[in-house]
Formats: structure tokens, C-alpha cells, sequence
């Protein structure tokens, strides 16, 4: 995303489907940096306007970003005594809500450039969430993607794993198959991947599984690894056609895994009279 202001960053992210937390602050005590009403939104990788920067701001985004990994939605009310702990000069005190919108979509990192990745990505634009499209080939590097796709050339695509947020969805369809059993490998080794799949053939599948068995994998962490990737029930191999199986599959995913904890309603209540009773106190 390239806005900046905190009401653009909602619209963009309600568009693309990007989990976010839109921080308010509700009230403060004494000297603080910013007055109530201010805000700022949390992605999982960028932020957007302000609370006053410093050790506040970085204890709050911390917070989000905690709620965001843990897929816990809902509204959370925080508060940020300043002064030594948080290292601000200011002095006051600051109460903050948090409210963490995890909209049910894609949260996913495509490894592999080519063609069936390249017609796979035009489905995927339609779709809500995030993409992250991973190459080490600078000549696959694409001209233009969607809105909700971001591509990396990476030297190295296997560091990339490390760096993927919580609960992300891994799809490998790169041209190698050496590649392709170390992204297996890596994401496996996450052990928070919600969802793991690679291109291949029944062939391709059992090699992987042999060889991750030798290499000290058990049957169970083995089994989280979908290949070949694609729903059962659409055929073809002409690359849109293996790219609109996958996505079948993404989009059954991301519905069967909409499951917000049943406590949200009753602590949503508990929020709302905390909220109250902290501005009568202003």
C-alpha cells in the first residue's frame, strides 16, 4: 500500500482484503503526545499515520500485530502508562482501543513465476487478501500486478519463508523441483503455515514424502503438505486450467477456516462498558 493517511488505509484494506487493527486513542492523563481521538492502522507489515511515534507507538503496533498473528478479532481496550517503562519524556498516560479486523481471505506466498503462477495471479486479484509472489529469475519480474498482489525477486527464495507472517498459506509452483522440496522443507519447518501445497504429480508427492521421511519428518508433519496441489473435481492441464483448480481449492480454504471465537460477543460487551467508563473519567 502506498497511502498514508489512516482513513486510506481502511478503504484500502477493506478493498484488498488485508487483515488490519485501527488503534483510537480514547483518552489520555497529564502530558501525552497525542490528544483522544487520534488514530493509526496496523498491518501485518506496514503502518499508517501516527500515535505519537517513540516507544508508545512500537509497544501499540506490538500489541496489533500480536492480535493479528493470533487471528483474534474484535475490539481491545489497552492501557500505556508513559514515562520510564515505554521510555517517553511526556509523562500522562494513554488509553487506547484496538479494534483487529481479520476479514476472511487470502494471506497467501506464491512461489514461482510461470505460467500456471502467472494465470493463477489474475484469479487471485479478484480475491480478498494478501499475496506475496516470490521469484529468483529477474527476467520473470512482471510488468504490472493487482492491487492485492506484491511481487519479491529474491536471490534466496527459501529466506523469504522466514519472513512470512502467522498463519500464511504457502503455494510452491516453481520451476525446480530442488526449489521446490526446500520451500516444502522450510515451510514445514514453520509449524504455523495454515496451509501448504506444491505443484506436481502423485510421482512428484511420494518422492517428496520418501525423502522428508529420511530426513527425520514424521508421517503427521508430513501430511500437511498438499501435492499434488488443485480441487480433485476440475481437470485440464493448460495452465489456466491448473490456475483456476488451485484457486478452487484456495477459495474452499479460506471459507472452511472462518471460525471466530465464540467469546468475541460477550467480550465486545465487556469493551463497550470499559469504553464508558473511561470517557465519563475524561
Amino acid at each position: 500500500m502506498t497511502v498514508k493517511r489512516w482513513f486510506d488505509a481502511v478503504q484500502n484494506c477493506e478493498q484488498t482484503g488485508i487483515a488490519y487493527v485501527l488503534a483510537t486513542i480514547l483518552g489520555t492523563t497529564g502530558s501525552t503526545p497525542r490528544d483522544p481521538g487520534s488514530k493509526m492502522v496496523i498491518s501485518a507489515d506496514a503502518t499508517f499515520d501516527t500515535l505519537g511515534g517513540g516507544h508508545l507507538e512500537l509497544d501499540i503496533t506490538k500489541k496489533a500485530r500480536t492480535l493479528l498473528d493470533n487471528g483474534i478479532a474484535g475490539n481491545h481496550l489497552e492501557h500505556f502508562p508513559l514515562g520510564a517503562r515505554l521510555g517517553q519524556c511526556c509523562g500522562g498516560s494513554v488509553t487506547v482501543l484496538l479494534e483487529c479486523f481479520i476479514q476472511p481471505g487470502l494471506n497467501l506466498a506464491l512461489f514461482g513465476a510461470g505460467h500456471v503462477a502467472q494465470a493463477l495471479v489474475t484469479i487471485l486479484g479478484g480475491l480478498p487478501g494478501p499475496v506475496r509472489w516470490i521469484d529468483n529469475r529477474p527476467d520473470m519480474v512482471p510488468e504490472t500486478t493487482p492491487a492485492n498482489v506484491r511481487f519479491f525477486l529474491e536471490e534466496d527464495p527459501v529466506d523469504f519463508v522466514e519472513t512470512l507472517p502467522a498463519n500464511s498459506q504457502v503455494l510452491i509452483l516453481t520451476h525446480s523441483h530442488a526449489l521446490d522440496f526446500e520451500l516444502v522443507k522450510a515451510a514445514l519447518q514453520r509449524k504455523d503455515c495454515s496451509y501448504i501445497g506444491c505443484i506436481g504429480s502423485k510421482a512428484k508427492a511420494k518422492r517428496f514424502q520418501t525423502r522428508l521421511l529420511h530426513q527425520g519428518y514424521s508421517q503427521t508433519h508430513i501430511a500437511q503438505l498438499n501435492c499434488p496441489v488443485g480441487h480433485p473435481d476440475i481437470p485440464g492441464k493448460r495452465p489456466m486450467e491448473v490456475a483456476v483448480s488451485i484457486a478452487a481449492s484456495l477459495i474452499a480454504l479460506i471459507n472452511n477456516n472462518i471460525n471466530q471465537p465464540a467469546e468475541i460477543r460477550s467480550h465486545g460487551i465487556e469493551i463497550h462498558k470499559q469504553i464508558v467508563k473511561t470517557l465519563s473519567c475524561q
